[in-house]
């Protein structure tokens, strides 16, 4: 049943739908009868979304075998609105969180599954004295897992958002201009991309990391590496967010990195550009024609079944062979090992090309694929686009033009 107020208006048109949602808890139940686990408690608001539809404050019970509820505590009526759950009801505090339960129908789990990779501790402790009986265990990578394969609904999502993503980069020539600060473009071309429908949010599931819009930066400010898990980090404006872009004044002859995630209707889709005001030296022309060979090469062997380890090896071959080992991904011991990543409704979602990974690929997954070059006191080249695994390679979804385009 569901609480609703018809004097309550929200906007509908988008929800998930109530086939697309039943999909999605089908495999997770599946899963959780796999390991023996009674039922999951999904509380994470990405994971709550995808799950049930809505971001409202909530927490979502899904048992191995019997439907979900969701419990509600701000706002029920706009859960109700936008969720096409069957079952959603208020709750005011933990202390009902059980009776609730008792009351639908729902047995004592014997064993009761949380998102302990992002579960604060004490969230954690309180929620083990609510189920004293149970014993808690991590569903976390379960849960990605299934989110790990999109559907055809979230490929037209990511689809939308990667069209946007090109438009976006067209912007940057209407904008650039010798002299402009790299914060003063970032803000022009944001703006821009408001205007379109980007949700000002980049969300991430790693602890701690944190993007907006993504990185604008020009010339050496592009090469200064960060905290993020990114190749790229740059000067920024303080230490209190150290990353993307700064008051540095674009000048001619120098790399531009445009790398920029739209974020549409909650998902996203990454993208990276690079651009000049005047020419390149060869050094650095070359050094791009490098990373699109590559790409090129890895389009065409990731394929399903492949291990994502595996990814990471070849494009390592490739680049040592070609001279740019230590500039891969990074400079010298600032390097990451990773080639690529997958995007949904957060920025890092499996799967993850890196070194050592043995998730093996899957028909559907999306994945943003970065081979990239850092350059100390030069800058940064290379390139970004988020593709779909097919049984062919990757399908792009990203297609703005990707030489270096030089005004």
């Amino acid at each position: 049943m569901k609480t609703s107020d018809p004097s309550t208006h929200f906007q509908t048109d988008e929800n998930v739908p109530a086939l697309e949602l039943n999909n999605r808890i089908t495999a997770l139940q599946e899963r959780l009868s796999r390991n023996n686990v009674d039922a999951a408690l999904i509380l994470q608001g990405t994971d709550l979304y995808y799950f049930s539809g809505t971001t409202q404050q909530g927490h979502l019970y899904v048992p191995a075998d019997a439907p979900p509820i969701l419990m509600v505590r701000k706002s029920i009526h706009r859960a109700a609105a936008e969720s096409n759950l069957d079952t959603i009801l208020p709750i005011s505090g933990l202390s009902q969180l059980r009776s609730i339960l008792k009351d639908n129908g729902c047995k004592t789990p014997q064993t009761l599954g949380m998102e302990l990779d992002v579960l604060p501790v004490n969230l954690y402790h309180k929620y083990r004295d609510i189920f004293d009986e149970a014993r808690i265990t991590d569903v976390s990578h379960d849960i990605r897992m299934v989110r790990s394969v999109k559907s055809l609904f979230e490929i037209n999502r990511i689809t939308q958002a990667a069209a946007f993503s090109d438009q976006v980069a067209s912007f940057v020539k209407e904008e650039l201009r010798e002299g402009i600060t790299e914060v003063e473009l970032a803000g022009r071309i944001e703006a821009r991309a408001r205007k379109l429908g980007h949700q000002g949010m980049v969300r991430m599931r790693l602890w701690g990391s944190e993007m907006f819009y993504g990185h604008l930066m020009s010339g050496a400010s592009a090469s200064v590496p960060s905290a993020l898990a990114s190749p790229t980090g740059g000067a920024a404006m303080s230490p209190a967010f150290s990353q993307g872009p700064g008051f540095k004044k674009i000048q001619r002859h120098e790399p531009i990195l445009f790398d920029y995630v739209f974020a549409y209707k909650g998902y996203l889709a990454d993208h990276t550009r690079i651009f000049s005001i005047g020419g390149l030296p060869d050094d650095i022309l070359n050094a791009h024609q490098v990373m699109l060979d590559l790409q090129s090469l890895l389009i065409k062997n990731m394929l399903p079944d492949i291990p994502a380890g595996h990814i990471y090896d070849m494009a390592m071959t490739f680049v040592e062979e070609a001279g740019f080992g230590d500039y891969f991904m990074g400079a010298e011991t600032q390097r990451i090992r990773f080639i690529g990543h997958g995007v949904g409704l957060e920025l890092d979602e499996y799967p993850f090309l890196a070194k050592g990974q043995q998730l093996h690929l899957q028909e559907n997954m999306v994945i943003a694929l970065e081979p990239k070059l850092v350059f100390p006191g030069k800058g940064v080249v290379g390139v970004e686009n988020t593709h779909v695994v097919t049984t062919n390679g990757l399908r792009p979804l990203t297609t703005y033009p990707q030489e270096i385009e030089i005004l």
